[in-house]
């Protein structure tokens, strides 16, 4: 916060209330008024600086910055992201390799629901947890997609599937960042990590039942209940386990591979009896069998990316970008004029790390897989990335504007001012801290920087009213993960993915009923649990 209040209206009732007023105007932008989302983000962008700046005292440079630094992260990392993990997928489909994925994993079932089981939650798991920051949703929306789910359809069941790992995204760091902001009661990540089982297993648990039930009701779930155990059964009880005694890092990682490779498994031995299909009017392709050889070949950029991407994600690898780190040259750091804040001490700083961006990971990965390949060469990838630039350039633009909105609601203390709000309710404030998580990610777009937001006040009030601090910051990182569904910067990258630029509110219509039942549950959960810890 770069301001000397965040309640300008000496009532801090009616200072949360305005400042929720970008939120809520982007939610009817997009359902009431239809607006496509770049007009959605413009629209709310014009209205918070009109709140921020007049009424918050925001300094109009410091506006002028945030608006720089939401578009320079718009493009880095989150452009160059997109971009690349797109760019990987066109160039498997150009190479042919991109038709075995799609063999080999209609060789495990033909049956649909065991596909989006496979894809849509476990290979989605496991993409979160190596790398995060939307390329789970872009990659596994494009494979679904292909695989004959209807594009807006894909999207929307990635989100939804997203709820079961986006605490522990990026090898954990949305908790993980807990132990960078020393919070009172000595809160830690690894008290986070253990007391977040206590709701998350449940989430984890019935994912898999919703994901199904979503596309072919209780029969559907009825029919396919054993595969729904498997994953469901092992990605929960790996995950309660390295949770509980390893911390949040793995969490991610193990749970989602083990619970790919079993229904793997037991799909040899047992397949629905009924064969469903999306398109119920296509017949399935007769399965083509390939060898062991072909079909590694075919998921090597993939494997490629898993193994650089984890590379990317550790500690050790990132310690060398740091000051005084052996890389340390490598990042260009960059004062924006006139953002010194006589609050912070500071001013706006803009950090360029292109090395040790995740996109340079995948573009990496990109370059690997070009050499490998017999049938796609870098002009054909530079013909591709002109593609791609072409299909992404508007919805990245879209990124850019709802980061600007984060930045300004950040800086001008509407963030806070919405938290203080809401830690205001005193002894009911549990059943309400998950909503605190909720706004963060809607307005941020990240649970890494939603904990970095609202996990001190979370604590603070934790200490005020008596109850476990690990309980109200873990509430926070689930109730943010709910909101993952509906972010701004989920739906631009999901639409984008699949090529439905401009339906944005369509995808937020399909994902919102599932964000608010699973803030209810967490909401109501965070409330018995605070009676009970």
């Amino acid at each position: 916060m770069l301001v000397q209040t965040f309640n300008p209206f000496d009532n801090l009732i009616l200072s949360s209330l305005i400042a929720a007023i970008p939120i809520v105007l982007f939610l009817l932008c997009l359902t009431v008024f239809k607006m496509k989302g770049i007009y959605a983000a413009i629209t709310t962008l014009v209205v918070t600086l009109m709140i921020a700046v007049p009424f918050f005292k925001l300094p109009v440079g410091i506006a002028s910055g945030a608006v720089v630094e939401g578009f320079f992260q718009g493009i880095i990392p989150i452009g160059y992201i997109v971009m690349m993990a797109v760019l990987l997928y066109k160039i498997t489909l150009e190479s042919g390799q991109f038709s075995t994925i799609q063999d080999s994993i209609t060789s495990i079932s033909q049956d649909q629901r065991i596909q989006l089981l496979l894809i849509g939650f476990s290979f989605n798991a496991f993409l979160e947890g190596a790398a995060g920051f939307g390329v789970p949703i872009a990659i596994c929306a494009l494979l679904l997609s292909q695989l004959g789910f209807r594009p807006l359809q894909a999207a929307m069941l990635c989100l939804v599937a997203n709820a079961a790992s986006g605490a522990f995204g990026a090898i954990g760091i949305p908790v993980g960042v807990v132990d960078t902001l020393h919070l009172p009661g000595n809160v830690s990540a690894m008290g986070v990590s253990q007391t977040s089982t206590l709701t998350l297993a449940f989430i984890n648990f019935f994912i898999p039942f919703l994901l199904i039930f979503i596309i072919d009701g209780f029969k559907g779930i009825k029919e396919t209940l054993p595969s729904i155990l498997v994953v469901s059964i092992t990605y929960t009880a790996l995950q309660a386990l390295l949770t509980v005694f390893n911390g949040p890092e793995l969490a991610d990682i193990i749970p989602p591979l083990a619970s790919m490779l079993a229904l793997a498994l037991f799909s040899k031995k047992f397949q629905p009896k009924n064969i469903f299909r999306i398109q119920k009017d296509v017949e399935p392709e007769p399965v083509q069998h390939h060898k062991g050889k072909d079909i590694l070949y075919a998921w090597s950029p993939f494997i490629i990316l898993t193994v650089i991407v984890m590379i990317w994600s550790s500690p050790s690898f990132k310690g060398l970008f740091l000051p005084k780190g052996k890389l340390s040259s490598l990042v260009f750091n960059f004062n924006l004029p006139g953002t010194f804040s006589e609050i912070a001490h500071k001013p706006i700083v803009l950090s360029l790390n292109i090395i040790g961006q995740t996109g340079t990971a995948i573009l990496l990965t990109i370059i690997i897989t070009i050499l490998m390949s017999k049938k796609v060469n870098f002009g054909d990838a530079g013909r591709l990335f002109g593609v791609t630039f072409k299909e992404l350039w508007l919805p990245v633009l879209t990124i850019c504007f709802i980061l600007a909105i984060s930045k300004i609601t950040t800086y001008g203390g509407l963030s806070s001012a919405m938290g203080q709000g809401i830690a205001k309710a005193g002894s009911v404030f549990p059943i309400l801290s998950p909503i605190l998580g909720w706004i963060g990610v809607f307005m941020t777009g990240s649970v890494v920087n939603n904990n970095s937001l609202f996990a001190p006040i979370q604590a603070s009030v934790a200490q005020q009213i008596g109850t476990s601090g690990s309980l109200l910051v873990a509430s926070n990182t689930v109730g943010g993960v709910a909101a993952k569904l509906i972010s701004p910067q989920s739906i631009a990258i999901a639409t984008a993915a699949v090529k439905e630029v401009g339906k944005e509110s369509e995808l937020l219509k399909m994902t919102l009923r599932y964000s608010i039942g699973l803030l209810i549950f967490v909401c109501l959960w965070t409330f018995v649990l605070s009676l009970l810890l």
